[in-house]
Order: structure tokens, then C-alpha cells, then sequence
């Protein structure tokens, strides 16, 4: 598939209830769509803006804003944008309304067999998927290191949350001497050709070692044998140019816009 068949595909497969699908509430506003996440997180998403000028966008934001700001419970909440959308006076509206831009990402898109490939590993290495809670909080505080962040519990609370309501997210490590050094989860989209890669983080002083595309690999297989066929995956620049590498391709950007009580 080409850039143009894989977005279309994007479009049409992933940015409808898929999206949301492990959200405590969703509510329609327009065309969009406001979550409920555990653990106080709010989520703004929709499949287009239905042809809306400026006005209307930054009545959209407001409203957007206005409903989550009337729930003490959630304490941010993320507006997810897209760089090929048509939306006029977007960024402005949302920088009016509090909501602060976070660095983009480049949307990739591609075939999982292109990603399914043998990758030699440093010796000592070795990858396996975890479930066990001692696994994933371990998991959790080396990606929360290695993004550069503070460990937190609220990370792994929420993964382990969603391991127990068995949604077919899989969770994949790689050790070296019995420390995890590297880390994804694979995320199977029901209904859909696809099955995401998420959360890929490696310690600084193991990346450029082939694990995190061994890791990308084990999980590409993973979802070939579950019958997903594309891979998609919001990548940061350390990332894109290993799943570029294999195959994928770049087809648009997506940036985070945060408002945070």
C-alpha cells in the first residue's frame, strides 16, 4: 500500500470508537469525541471536523474545555491532533483555551511482515512478554526513566488495570542480567487491519544496539499471528528512522495539545 491507501486506511479504520475503546465514558460534542479515562485523563479525538471555519472550531474548544474542566476528577486532558486535517484556527483556539502544544510525532503506517524480520541481539540479551505485576512495575519505571521522567506508580497502576480487563494488549521487555533495558506493548485494534505499537523506550546506554527493533520485530510477529496485517505507531525521532528502516512510512503528524488543571 502507498502513503495515500495506508492514511485513507488510518482514517477510516482507527479514528472511530477504536480509539477510545478503553475509556471509562465516551460523550459526542459535534463532531467530536470527549473520553473518560482512568485515572483522571481526559481525551479529545474525532475522525474529521466536519468542514468547521474558525468560529465554530474555537466554540468547539471552549465547550471541549468547559465539559472537562466540570469534572474535578480529571486532572489533564489531551487534544489530539492531526497534520493532514483541515481545521482552521485550530492551534490558536486551543492555545486560547490553555491547552499547550507538546512536541509532534510522525504517524507511521506499513505492512507487519516488513517488521518481522530476525534481529540479532547483544549477548546477554533476551526478550519475553510479561503479565506478572513485579514485570510490569519494573517495566513501567524504565520507560518512565528513560523518557526522562519521575518513576510513577500511576504508570504501571494503569497498565496493570488494563491487563486485568484483558483488552489483548501485550507487553514486551528485554533484560540483560535481570534488568529490563527495553520495553513496548503491542495493541491489537478489533475490527480493524491493525494492531499499534506503543510505549517503545530503551536506557540510554543500550540504545543503538538493535534491541528496540528486535523488540518491534517480536511484536510485529505477534500481530501477524493475530491476523493484523498493518502496523501503525506514533513515533518520537529516536524511533521513526528505525521503523523507516523496515519498511514503514511516514504519512502524517500528530501533535498533543495538554490542558492541565
Amino acid at each position: 500500500m502507498d502513503a495515500t491507501a495506508l492514511l485513507r486506511a488510518y482514517d477510516e479504520q482507527l479514528r472511530t470508537d477504536a480509539e477510545t475503546r478503553s475509556a471509562v465514558s465516551v460523550i459526542s460534542l459535534g463532531p467530536l469525541r470527549l473520553a473518560d479515562f482512568d485515572g483522571g485523563e481526559g481525551f479529545v479525538t474525532y475522525r474529521d471536523l466536519g468542514g468547521s471555519d474558525a468560529g465554530r472550531i474555537r466554540r468547539l474548544v471552549a465547550a471541549a474545555r468547559a465539559f472537562f474542566e466540570a469534572d474535578s476528577a480529571i486532572t489533564e486532558v489531551e487534544w489530539k491532533t492531526r497534520g493532514h486535517d483541515q481545521a482552521p484556527g485550530l492551534h490558536d483556539a486551543l492555545v486560547a483555551s490553555g491547552f499547550v502544544p507538546e512536541e509532534p510525532e510522525s504517524i507511521m503506517l506499513g505492512d507487519a511482515a516488513s517488521l518481522a524480520v530476525d534481529v540479532a541481539l547483544p549477548d546477554g540479551v533476551t526478550l519475553r512478554r510479561v503479565r506478572d505485576e513485579r514485570d510490569v512495575r519494573a517495566m513501567c519505571a524504565m520507560q518512565d526513566r528513560a523518557f526522562g521522567g519521575q518513576v510513577s506508580e500511576h504508570h504501571a497502576d494503569a497498565i496493570l488495570r488494563r491487563l486485568a480487563d484483558d483488552d489483548g494488549m501485550e507487553l514486551w521487555i528485554a533484560e540483560a542480567a535481570g534488568e529490563v533495558v527495553s520495553a513496548g506493548r503491542l495493541e491489537p485494534v478489533p475490527g480493524t487491519d491493525f494492531a499499534g505499537i506503543w510505549g517503545g523506550a530503551t536506557l540510554e546506554t543500550w540504545r543503538g544496539k538493535g534491541i528496540y527493533r528486535a523488540l518491534t520485530s517480536a511484536r510485529a510477529r505477534s500481530a501477524l499471528a493475530l491476523g493484523k496485517s498493518l502496523v501503525h505507531s506514533d513515533s518520537t525521532e529516536y524511533s521513526r528512522p528505525i521503523l523507516e528502516r523496515s519498511g514503514l512510512i511516514k504519512v502524517s503528524t500528530t501533535t498533543p495539545y495538554v490542558w492541565r488543571r
